[in-house]
């Protein structure tokens, strides 16, 4: 897989041949449509929408028939934070994106325990959740302090015009490979809970666990893409300056 950000195309590429990552970075409702037919637009958003149908075996004019209908749809650019110059873009992922993890990671690693321990006798692969968890969750929280104490105060200062002697390249590529990791670890556990579809007995600590885990992919995934596609470009853009 290829840990490098977002690469934007030349105007006036048509959408087939331009990347799922940018098509999400203008139109961010967009990201519905991809996730309907499950095409990764965050650590994978690099892959043009051809790359990307290809590799789903899904025919692209389904996709693009349905992207289009959804560029139709006029959308307040104010509720697109891709549109956020970079200074409040790092503002904007910290207190949404960070906060949403700080506060639902250690929620939900309680619960796969709970859940770990009551159905693992008979469902071992609830087992196989918690341990996934528990080792995401701790990646993540390390990734975020390194964000926030060593690249996010770099793009700031940059962003400031002040002098910074951090060179962008390496922590960009060490958060980039961590975003791959995080991706890796919930497409796994997506596959272990059958799309976090909770059996017909399960108990409301199981189902509550499941739809949690559902919310958390979808915040990570718009988490990631924020990064990749647009933060991390703009700053690496800047530092060329």
């Amino acid at each position: 897989m290829s840990h490098s950000p977002t690469v934007f195309s030349p105007a006036g590429t048509p959408l087939i041949d331009r990347s799922v990552g940018e098509i999400v970075a203008e139109s961010p409702s967009l990201a519905r449509v991809f996730q309907s037919f499950k095409i990764d637009f965050c650590c994978q958003g690099n892959r043009t929408l051809r790359e990307a149908c290809v590799l789903k075996g899904i025919a692209a004019e389904a996709v693009l028939e349905q992207l289009e209908a959804g560029m139709r749809i006029k959308t307040d650019p104010a509720e697109n934070p891709a549109m956020l110059p970079p200074l409040e873009l790092v503002e904007h992922i910290v207190s949404t994106h960070h906060a949403y993890l700080r506060s639902e990671l250690p929620r939900l690693q309680a619960m796969t325990q709970r859940v770990a321990q009551v159905h693992g006798g008979h469902t071992p692969s609830l087992v196989e959740v918690h341990e996934i968890f528990v080792a995401m969750a701790e990646e993540l929280s390390g990734h975020l302090q390194k964000e926030e104490q060593i690249l996010f105060p770099a793009i700031v200062a940059m962003t400031e015009g002040k002098a910074h002697a951090l060179p962008l390249e390496g922590p960009i590529a060490c958060m980039l490979q961590e975003h791959d990791d995080a991706g890796d670890a919930i497409s796994r556990l997506r596959e272990l809970t059958h799309g976090f579809t909770p059996p017909p007995e399960a108990c409301n600590t199981y189902r509550a666990l499941f739809a949690g885990l559902a919310e958390l992919e979808d915040d990570l995934h718009r988490h990631i893409h924020l990064e990749n596609s647009v933060l991390f470009p703009s700053a690496l853009k800047m530092a060329e300056q």
